[in-house]
């Protein structure tokens, strides 16, 4: 994991399993939130480990080809979740086949509803859920393609109504 083919180049800068940027989520509960993202996301191979104080100190799951981290909220390490902030600026994107399907099983898992997935100006079917940890996730299925002009002139209708 994460060594060149050529073992005389030395590691690879990036490991060849992962990408350049890969978000590295603090939770409360981080061993409940990698069951949820399981259940929700259809996440797999959770890899995780544990503190002395048995609660996860580093883990990471695959969603699709995506590599997401995790670990418990720690505030001794300036580790604080969405929960002990009060909310999150950070959206994780999630590009799937079926964005309604998707939404509904992340609800079905315990996630809440934020906005209904719907058809966008910028040409995905997108929907919004926050999950039971805080994070927010936007669903998306890419369903036409749109031009500049085109979403220029739809974004400034949008943004009219």
């Amino acid at each position: 994991m994460g060594l060149s083919p050529d073992a005389a180049a030395g590691p690879s800068p990036v490991p060849v399993d992962m990408h350049a940027v890969t978000p590295h989520l603090v939770c409360r509960d981080a061993a409940g939130a990698i069951d949820f993202y399981q259940r929700a996301f259809g996440a797999h191979g959770a890899a995780r480990l544990d503190g002395p104080d048995g609660k996860l100190a580093h883990g990471c799951l695959w969603i699709g080809g995506s590599a997401v981290m995790l670990t418990e909220e720690a505030p001794a390490r300036q580790a604080s979740s969405p929960v002990t902030l009060g909310g999150t600026p950070v959206f994780l994107h999630l590009y799937v086949v079926d964005a309604d399907a998707a939404f509904e099983r992340a609800i079905q898992a315990g996630a809440t509803a934020v906005m209904p997935p719907a058809d966008m100006f910028w040409g995905d079917r997108y929907g919004v859920v926050q999950d039971p940890y805080g994070h927010r996730w936007s669903i998306a299925t890419h369903v036409r393609d749109v031009g500049p002009e085109e979403m220029r002139a739809a974004m400034a209708q949008f943004a009219g109504a």
